[in-house]
């Protein structure tokens, strides 16, 4: 049974005395309530401030996630609960006081706090912590919010805060929640077009977004959309759109809306991109050029005008292509003459050489120099007055001339579009057609070369009757040669593109089996120390640009974090380094079992309580001679593109410059840290670039040769950029949206502005 003193205190928290019920909690109106038969069970379609005073509270005895139809049926007036006289409800009242038991004052008090930062701001991304601890909804009948309070959850704070905020004098105080079972209200946009806004974005976005209907305090109403878009290499970053009033709702459906279709219906001619604008919300561009509803009517004209020069492009490529392919068939036909020509001479030879007759015959009749074959050009004439005729037939529709138009409508520049997206189809048909028949214009050309050198041959030996009857008698005859063939289309070798999600398995198996053979321990364990906090200092230490104060204070931190870590010797070195661990436990790297042990940093850079400046910078001198040793004995397997955030304004080559394979990790490496402007480099490393992983023989020490074989533990890679020949490839800007409290509903807002540089090495 609950205790009487812990509820009589949580009663006077409250400021409920169940001996006088307010008036205000026996309000027991019909609410004609109607369950929607669209109605979505866990989704929040509209945000408000209620007065509080408005809010009729019912009690049911199910849980949260139950059916509404469930819920409701079963819910009764919070006086039923609080009734300790009446018989029927004493069921009920128990109830009430064993929730009243379990009520933590720390939740409450933690929901009211919450009210009040909502009360000053609505959260960035409109819902909230407790969000779901509202089940507040809508009867349009009688235009009147009521709470359904399951009894069987464990959490009723929401239901504790409200019944004591309505229990004060001041109940004109209004509370930011989300209405349940409540559609859209077409006030701005139809259902269907907020439904089409979501297809349309996720387009873009490749993320669906949220949309919400929020009403401030005065109950003006804004649809926010709330979603993340991929903004750069699969790095993504929030966004938000709030759309204040019609005008503006309607002019952002309309500009997705053109974009879509001309994306859905144009894929190879329109890819838009995403971007975010300066206060966070998202932004469209085609290539370079931003696209905003207030100029679509003048970029509808740029683009048919280009549309224009791209189709009168085709079209010229295809009439000069046609004239091309005429000439190659009135060649062909030429050529398949004469070869004719040639091959019935020379078959006629080996015909007549079988007999005594038939060779002074066939001697007497291709005897003498004779000029070019007048039956051939008339067979070439012939040949060409086919083509002309079929061309005719072919090219009987003249195009007509296009007037120019001040103003250009999305169906027009599709049927712009759809010609030319015809037109160039048709001239690929063309191009095949023609490399077709170079293929065979070469073939013919071998094949008649080969056919004259024969005829030549025989008539070499035509100078004399006896000659020739001495060349006819030969028993073997060189048959004729067929064309060459010919290998048309070359192009580039092409490569995979590596993907980090897709390929970096592969890669860190490899790499790891590689620098497992390449380096001895003194060099994994320095490149161990370069995921550490003292890369920096290694950093100074290697261009000399350090001060003694910068050793003194590094050594003083690292003291500390090893007496925290464990305890610190007096002897100059650990003399069991890292066996004192047990090696026989078996430990795991992404569910792979091993019972190796981790590296030990402090033992690595010799920290103990003796360890002096000058010994701590000879040991971070020789850290960085073994890291450009390793860097030497290793080269990567593959191309793949390594990526690094520099705060600074370039990439130092003096450094030990360590990238990262995953650039979604890299930029919110990043945007964690205060500053305003990011440089983004990509550098695609080529196959065989000097570089060490980061696999997991970086992490362990593989004594039992238990280790798992591959980059399980991070993903990042270090890279001597002194060897590699950089060339700019592209220079890009994005801008992405940060919060400075992850965890804080009510965290600003930066937006920060990434310059992106792209080098092939």
């Amino acid at each position: 049974m609950p205790k009487e003193n812990a509820i009589q205190d949580k009663l006077e928290y409250l400021g409920l005395d169940l001996d006088k019920i307010p008036k205000i909690l026996k309000k027991d109106e019909d609410l004609e309530y109607r369950i929607s038969k669209t109605y979505r069970q866990n989704q929040h379609r509209q945000y408000r401030y209620i007065p509080i005073k408005d809010i009729q509270i019912l009690l049911s005895p199910t849980n949260r996630l139950d059916d509404i139809e469930e819920k409701y049926k079963k819910s009764s007036p919070l006086a039923e609960y609080l009734d300790n006289k009446t018989e029927e409800n004493i069921i009920k009242y128990t109830t009430f006081l064993k929730m009243l038991n379990e009520l933590s004052i720390e939740e409450v008090e933690k929901i009211e706090k919450e009210q009040e930062n909502l009360n000053k701001k609505i959260p960035f991304k409109v819902k909230y912590e407790s969000n779901y601890l509202w089940q507040i909804y809508y009867s349009e009948n009688t235009d009147k919010y009521f709470m359904i309070v399951s009894t069987e959850d464990t959490n009723c704070s929401a239901f504790f805060f409200l019944l004591k905020k309505q229990l004060e004098k001041k109940r004109t105080a209004k509370i930011f929640v989300p209405i349940k079972n409540v559609e859209c209200s077409n006030t701005y946009l139809k259902k269907s077009e907020l439904e089409d806004l979501e297809n349309y974005l996720w387009l873009f976005t490749k993320n669906w977004p949220l949309v919400y209907e929020v009403y401030d305090k005065n109950d003006n109403m804004t649809i926010e959309i709330v979603g993340e878009t991929e903004i750069y290499q699969k790095v993504k970053s929030q966004y938000k759109i709030t759309l204040e009033n019609e005008e503006e709702a309607i002019k952002f459906y309309k500009l997705l809306k053109a974009m879509f279709i001309l994306q859905t219906e144009l894929a190879s001619y329109f890819t838009f991109r995403t971007n975010i604008s300066k206060n966070g919300e998202i932004e469209f561009y085609l290539e370079d050029k931003k696209i905003e509803y207030v100029d679509i009517a003048q970029w509808l004209k740029e683009q048919y005008s280009v549309g224009e020069e791209k189709e009168k492009h085709a079209e010229d490529l295809i009439e000069t292509s046609k004239e091309r392919l005429n000439q190659l068939k009135i060649d062909i036909a030429a050529q398949e003459y004469e070869y004719l020509a040639k091959e019935k001479q020379i078959s006629t030879f080996l015909e007549c050489k079988k007999t005594f007759f038939g060779r002074f015959k066939y001697y007497f009749k291709y005897s003498g120099k004779k000029s070019k074959n007048k039956k051939e050009q008339e067979h070439k004439e012939e040949a060409e007055t086919e083509i002309e005729i079929e061309e005719v037939e072919t090219n009987s529709v003249i195009p007509t001339k296009k007037r120019r138009k001040s103003k250009y409508t999305i169906e027009e520049l599709i049927e712009l579009y759809k010609s030319i997206e015809a037109k160039e189809h048709e001239l690929k048909n063309l191009v095949m057609d023609i490399n077709s028949l170079k293929l065979k214009h070469k073939n013919m050309q071998k094949k008649i070369e080969n056919a004259a050198a024969f005829i030549q041959e025989i008539d070499n030996h035509k100078k004399s009757i006896f000659e020739f009857w001495k060349y006819s008698n030969k028993d073997e005859i060189a048959t004729l040669p067929e064309g060459e063939a010919e290998e048309l289309n070359i192009t580039k070798k092409i490569t995979k593109t590596f993907d980090y999600q897709e390929d970096l398995e592969k890669f860190g198996r490899n790499m790891d089996e590689l620098q497992r053979n390449a380096l001895s321990k003194d060099e994994t364990d320095s490149i161990f120390i370069t995921s550490t906090n003292i890369l920096d200092l290694l950093n100074k230490v290697k261009t000399n640009e350090f001060l003694p104060k910068d050793i003194e204070n590094k050594l003083k931190e690292w003291k500390k974090e090893a007496i925290q870590e464990k305890t610190l010797t007096d002897e100059e070195f650990d003399i069991f380094g890292g066996t004192f661990q047990d090696s026989t436990k078996i430990s795991k790297i992404k569910n792979k079992k091993h019972r190796e042990l981790p590296k030990d940093r402090f033992n690595i850079l010799e920290i103990n309580k003796n360890t002096k400046q000058l010994g701590f910078k000879m040991t971070l001198e020789k850290i960085i001679t073994n890291i450009k040793e390793a860097v030497n004995k290793v080269n990567t397997t593959e191309e793949i593109p390594v990526y690094k955030a520099v705060l600074d304004d370039k990439l130092d080559d003096r450094q030990i410059n360590v990238f990262n394979i995953n650039p979604e990790e890299e930029m919110q490496e990043a945007v964690k840290k205060n500053s305003k402007k990011i440089n983004f480099y990509k550098i695609n490393l080529p196959q065989g670039a000097n570089a060490v992983s980061f696999t997991n023989c970086i992490f362990y020490d593989n004594q039992n040769k238990t280790l798992p074989v591959g980059q399980d533990i991070s993903t990042k890679i270090l890279v001597d950029t002194s060897k590699l020949n950089l060339s700019l490839n592209s220079k890009s800007t994005f801008r992405i949206l940060d919060f400075e409290d992850e965890t804080d509903d009510f965290s600003d807002v930066n937006v920060k502005t990434v310059n992106v540089f792209e080098f092939d090495a």
